[in-house]
């Protein structure tokens, strides 16, 4: 038997791993890992009882099987890569689950759950359809689906989510409330026509909203009591900025979760409704039928609320009626898409918002990104080369030493172990209502004297410190504007 070599270098397609399960990986502890003509080579434990494992899997794939034996670290490694185990899942004993199966969209599921995954994405293209999951902000491929049993799958989802089976050229939208164990997961279905076919995303929605935290979210102190200060005043607008994905809804429902008390009567319109709240007056988006941000926004101003929730500022018309709100003595709460807290400003101008009306309207300014953070058993030590880091700020001291991700049982080989947010808040005081309500929002050097936190400084404050990589703050070192 030939041993594997490099086996930390070996990149093993979704397509060779499905044809094992993760209880049959475990069980024989075997990793399959090429697989040519009706061949399949499986890497196994040294010591293994090989005919028996060998006469098993072949009876169980309807092909010839090869073992090369390895060490046990190795193939350890492999599995905790390759087949994350969940002691919850309850797994049949096949080596294949067909998509023609209910079996395969309830493991499906399961399986993006118990990964913490917020998307699952079914497409098809000329030659193979696939099956990929976004965790920690990255999408990772899971599954190659046979494209004659794509039809199949896909129809299942559009019946469990109640949509037209025979409408295969226009965009579909639908839901799907799953449960297993006695848990409910709301999933917001989503198809799309494209050239080879449609395309499904179905994203998973956390319904409990119990262990939402606002201290715990990643604000410095001063962030937190600047933004505790901002969200305790009666009336005016609180704007949280950030690309999709960067945790904004994450931190309204945290503070909402804050606001909720019985004296008060707090109305969200929001697409979707990620979390649900008790105590809580929550409507859903629908604007195939005329219930836009803007027109739940008039309804909601003759309900008596004290503080809404827009789930997003799209446009000018939206945005107009937000400031209504708040001049009307309401609370606003609300996210918008900038690079930059203060940028929010130029934004707003820029959707026709009047400088005075923001000025008299604007209590805080909040912008937010994700980094994914570097695991603290397995990350590499490296010297740091300046010409390695092109665009970090020349003001900010070099490191002595940078981290890479190298992966361990730990993070199951990622080399990255869950995600941090950081904080720009801006609170609006005297001063900078003045210089909003005079249009000169150009000059932004005072904010520095004011203490104020920037996202790029907080970004290089996590690869300083080595909790992350360069690679990961990157992006938000090109992308800010300060």
């Amino acid at each position: 038997m030939t041993e594997l070599k490099n086996f930390k270098e070996l990149n093993i397609n979704a397509e060779i791993l499905q044809m094992v399960t993760e209880k049959v990986a475990w069980e024989f502890n075997v990793v399959p890992y090429i697989h040519e003509k009706n061949v399949v080579s499986f890497c196994v434990k040294q010591g293994s009882v090989l005919n028996d494992i060998e006469n098993e899997l072949e009876f169980l794939l309807g092909k010839k099987v090869i073992l090369n034996e390895t060490d046990e670290d190795t193939v350890n490694f492999l599995l905790l890569k390759y087949y994350r185990k969940n002691d919850n899942e309850n797994q049949k004993n096949t080596s294949k689950l067909s998509t023609f199966s209910d079996d395969f969209l309830t493991k499906l599921i399961i399986e993006a759950h118990n990964h913490n995954s917020s998307d699952i994405h079914i497409e098809i293209f000329e030659n193979k359809a696939r099956i990929r999951l976004r965790v920690d902000g990255k999408l990772k491929e899971v599954y190659v689906i046979n494209k004659a049993e794509y039809p199949s799958l896909l129809n299942k989802i559009k019946i469990k989510a109640n949509l037209d089976i025979s409408e295969k050229r226009l965009p579909q939208d639908g839901r799907i409330i799953f449960e297993n164990n006695l848990e409910s997961t709301d999933i917001r279905v989503s198809i799309l026509p494209t050239l080879y076919g449609e395309k499904a995303v179905l994203r998973l929605l956390k319904k409990d909203a119990t262990d939402i935290n606002l201290k715990s979210l990643g604000f410095s102190k001063k962030q937190l009591d600047d933004y505790l200060i901002g969200i305790k005043k009666t009336n005016g607008i609180i704007l949280i900025s950030g690309p999709t994905g960067s945790g904004k809804t994450t931190t309204l429902y945290a503070t909402l979760k804050v606001l909720n008390k019985v004296g008060i009567n707090i109305l969200t319109i929001e697409d979707p409704i990620e979390y649900t709240l008790e105590g809580v007056n929550q409507v859903q988006l629908k604007e195939n039928i005329g219930l836009s941000f803007s027109s739940a926004l008039r309804t909601f101003l003759r309900q008596d609320p004290d503080i809404i929730m827009l789930g997003e500022i799209r446009d000018g018309e939206t945005a107009q009626m937000a400031i209504r709100a708040a001049l009307t003595g309401h609370l606003v709460l609300s996210t918008i898409h900038t690079n930059s807290a203060w940028g929010t400003i130029g934004r707003l101008i820029d959707m026709g918002v009047p400088p005075f009306l923001i000025s008299a309207t604007l209590n805080l300014s909040v912008a937010q990104r994700l980094v994914r953070l570097l695991c603290n058993d397995c990350k590499l030590k490296l010297a740091v080369q300046p010409e390695e880091l092109p665009f970090y700020p020349k003001e900010y001291k070099l490191p002595e030493y940078h981290y890479l991700p190298n992966g361990c049982s730990k993070c199951y080989y990622t080399g990255f172990n869950g995600r941090k947010a950081i904080y720009e808040v801006i609170p609006v005081d005297q001063e900078i209502k003045s210089l909003i309500k005079k249009n000169d929002t150009q000059d932004i050097h005072f904010l520095k004297d004011k203490n104020i936190t920037f996202l790029i400084e907080q970004a290089y404050e996590l690869f300083y410190k080595g909790e992350t990589t360069y690679e990961e703050i990157a992006p938000i070192l090109l992308s800010n504007s300060y």
